[in-house]
């Protein structure tokens, strides 16, 4: 055998971790964690270590798939293109080119250009209905900041933390980008030894939580509140940091009147958590040198996303938690461009209102993207505009899309759906092509992408400027027949005569550090090579290309770049009163959140495993296990119910129900279920005892959903607990 073992980088979620792929004879045959690259220490999850079953195991595809009347067969790549180019240049002549859609999903993080290169696509045949992933995961992050304004010069660096302020966030697992997701189980455990105190507030005893000096074990879907009665507590007790607030903020005292009704004892009460606790987790975040606040999907999912990342800012802001003049830039940025930063704000914009709008509950454009959640009903509902035809670029939403019923529905009513992904899935089974692309270790790649996320949240990005660069380490397997990503879109703007014209930005709309870059691929020209569009993607980079290659196992570029004072004139300042996030604020005081628990008495959560990405690894035996995703109850709930673990049960929601095998955990607070997202099948295939169960079949696009950004209620679903049939 002639083994090699070389350096690369998995890039399976957005943490990017280094790892050391052995080749034998071509094949990659083994992947560990790479103990020479800095920052990570050596560390890799399970998913990263399976690659060799994703590139080589029976349910990867290799060749492109066709419907045909008895089922699907292998077409060409070739051909594949040529005849989905002539339904597309169809239905655009019948129906316009706002029928054509796109829906771009976390598959794509392997390579930063391909959503950039996907989207000058469709904007080359005219049409504006882009879709992302991001809007259904967090999308309120992007509001917040467009409501808040963002301190041009981030926070200080990560290791000076003394507190940090944990939301339904358990990076352990998870490897959120909204934590250093570099070894984050490390990284805590570094903290610990600081001494710096790590507040949780989680319905269950997480990984995470179980390091947190004051864990507040709260009834789901209160985080907003939790947040409001701590701002209430710093400002009445006078621990704010008045100097920074009077230099860089506006609307304390509305802010001040707006939580005047969250008192402790108020707050203590509606979220069932310690009086003692709300106050010390005030009091320390207050008192902390250096704190930050990460939220995480579980108060995404449910209602008031937006609020509690708003909250959550205004919580740093009056405590000055931000980088100040004269201190050491902590993201001074790698393959990003270099940039001056001020100690000052980049101020609030309106993010949402614009272009293009969509026909269904009042939802147009806005800072995270058209909502992917209504573009079910987009398809379903007739009429001008809509949409005939969808291309899925590495996503799956027949696991993803809330309402799954609805998906299913529309996805099956399609003129032409195209889905591009490595494997059959929910949604690949209802497609009329599928299209191979190329695994991760069959390309080249740098770590631009996870650099990136700095803007899409301010505890997001690298905690220090760490850069790497991979080539492709082996060949696709012999006879197969895939593409890499972009080439499929290339392909298409080649047959249909359109150009591409690629925008990479840096920054949330006005907030950006540097203004949009723009590539133009002509496919009448010279094809270029994926090395050449990362050359393209990282011109203008703060250090060279061609340096950072100098480092196969990655690099901590060295800064000495500081902080800037605040500009001569400038007096832009950081927003702590928003009017729609102040009312949002009021009708959350207003809600009644118990009304529908005597029917509904227990609260569904959403949660992530170790082995299992979404809807990935699922098919991957070592990953998957028996393929169930437990409704994890607390025990006591159980015997309460006289139900017995491995038992399977009825969820019901007030829309719809799921059938699912329970198991006990005790780290659940009681009255809650706890269960993973991405699992079960298409309705009509279900198996919750080898395919898990869907919980998208519990969710209504239009129950409690952001006006902004259309996410619907997705996590604490009010929900029933019914004996099931025993099924085998």
């Amino acid at each position: 055998m002639n083994a090699q073992v070389h350096p690369s980088i998995c890039r399976l979620c957005t943490a990017y971790c280094p790892i050391q792929v052995t080749v034998e004879n071509g094949r990659a045959t083994k992947v560990t964690g790479n103990p020479r690259a800095p920052l990570y220490g050596g560390y890799s999850c399970p998913k990263g270590r399976a690659l060799p079953e994703q590139h080589y195991g029976e349910q990867r595809l290799l060749h492109s798939l066709k419907r045909g009347p008895d089922g699907f067969g292998t077409i060409p790549s070739e051909r594949a293109m040529d005849e989905v180019a002539d339904r597309l240049r169809a239905i655009i002549a019948e129906h316009g080119a706002r029928s054509v859609a796109l829906y771009v999903g976390m598959g794509l993080v392997p390579f930063v250009a391909s959503t950039a290169i996907a989207a000058g696509w469709l904007n080359g045949i005219g049409s504006s209905m882009f879709f992302t992933a991001g809007s259904i995961d967090k999308p309120g992050i992007l509001i917040a900041l467009a409501h808040h304004g963002m301190w041009q010069a981030g926070q200080p660096h990560f290791d000076t933390a003394d507190a940090w302020l944990l939301v339904g966030i358990n990076p352990v697992i998870s490897k959120s980008p909204g934590f250093p997701g570099q070894n984050p189980g490390r990284v805590l455990k570094d903290m610990e030894k600081a001494r710096a105190k790590l507040i949780v507030i989680d319905p269950r005893v997480t990984e995470t939580a179980k390091r947190a000096h004051i864990h507040m074990q709260a009834r789901p879907g209160e985080d907003a509140a939790i947040l409001a009665g701590m701002i209430r507590i710093i400002l009445s007790e006078g621990l704010d940091d008045s100097d920074f607030v009077a230099a860089n903020t506006q609307g304390v005292a509305a802010l001040r009147d707006a939580v005047e009704p969250f008192t402790t004892e108020y707050v203590a009460r509606r979220a069932d958590i310690a009086e003692d606790d709300l106050l010390a987790a005030a009091r320390i975040f207050a008192g902390a040198g250096n704190a930050g606040v990460s939220c995480g999907t579980g108060p995404s999912f449910a209602t008031h996303s937006t609020l509690t990342e708003y909250l959550a800012l205004c919580l740093a802001s009056i405590c000055g938690h931000w980088a100040r003049a004269g201190e050491l830039l902590a993201k001074p940025n790698v393959l990003l461009p270099g940039y001056e930063a001020r100690a000052q704000p980049w101020p609030p914009f309106q993010a949402w209102g614009f272009e293009p709008r969509l026909r269904v509950r009042g939802l147009g454009g806005c800072a995270s993207g058209l909502s992917a959640a209504a573009l079910a009903d987009e398809i379903l509902l007739p009429g001008a505009g809509q949409v005939k035809a969808l291309i899925v670029a590495g996503g799956n939403p027949m696991m993803a899309w809330p309402d799954q019923k609805r998906a299913f529905a529309a996805l099956k009513t399609l003129d032409l759906l195209v889905t591009m992904d490595t494997e059959m899935t929910a949604t690949a089974e209802l497609s009329d092509y599928v299209i191979a692309p190329r695994l991760t270790l069959e390309t080249p790649m740098t770590t631009y992408m996870p650099e990136s996320v700095k803007y899409y949240g301010t505890t997001r990005g690298f905690p220090s400027p760490y850069a790497a660069y991979t080539p492709a380490l082996v060949e696709p397997p012999t006879g197969s027949d895939v593409m890499e990503d972009w080439e499929f879109f290339w392909g298409l703007a080649q047959r249909m005569g359109s150009r591409i014209d690629a925008t990479i930005r840096y920054g949330n709309g006005p907030q950006a550090e540097a203004p949009p870059m723009t590539f133009t691929l002509d496919p009448a020209g010279r094809k270029p090579t994926t090395d050449e569009l990362i050359e393209l993607s990282c011109k203008g980079s703060r250090i060279p290309l061609d340096r950072v290659k100098q480092y196969p196992d990655g690099h901590i570029f060295e800064s000495d770049q500081r902080v800037l004072p605040r500009a001569a004139g400038n007096d832009d300042r950081l927003e702590l009163a928003a009017p729609p996030m102040l009312e949002e604020l009021a009708q959350l005081w207003a809600e009644d959140n118990r009304a529908i628990e005597a029917d509904y008495p227990f609260r569904l959560l959403p949660r992530r495993t170790n082995t299992i990405l979404n809807s990935f690894g699922r098919r991957i035996g070592r990953l998957a296990g028996n393929g169930v995703n437990p409704a994890h109850m607390h025990p006591d709930d159980l015997a309460s119910l006289a139900i017995a673990e491995g038992d399977c049960v009825t969820i019901r929601s007030l829309h719809g129900e799921i059938q699912a095998i329970v198991a006990a955990e005790t780290a659940l607070r009681r009255g809650t279920i706890s269960m993973a997202h991405g699992f079960g099948a298409n309705p009509g295939s279900d198996d919750p005892l080898h395919l898990g169960a869907n919980t998208g079949r519990l969710i209504s696009v239009e129950d409690g959903y952001d006006p902004v950004t259309g996410l619907p209620r997705m996590g604490s679903i009010a929900v029933q607990i019914l004996p099931a049939n025993a099924i085998s």
